[in-house]
């Protein structure tokens, strides 16, 4: 994976605030989408969590399709 440039943040606090809630929302529906398909492909939640660095239980506790935390 490479790394994303430096992107200086917003200038004012609530721009540069209401940034991160939206990449944050974001990667969340990119994280769930990529875990479901990875379900459909047949993973394992071992291989989920080892894809994501976490454990499976984390994976499927976070990620489970029905949870909406």
């Amino acid at each position: 994976m490479s790394e994303l440039p430096a992107i200086p943040p917003p200038s004012d606090p609530e721009s540069a605030l209401a940034a991160v809630v939206a990449l944050r929302r974001l990667a969340g529906q990119l994280e769930r989408a990529a875990v479901e398909h990875a379900l459909r492909d047949g993973w394992t939640w071992a291989q989920i969590g080892q894809a994501l660095g976490i454990s499976a239980q984390a994976a499927h506790k976070k990620l489970a399709p029905g949870r909406n935390d």
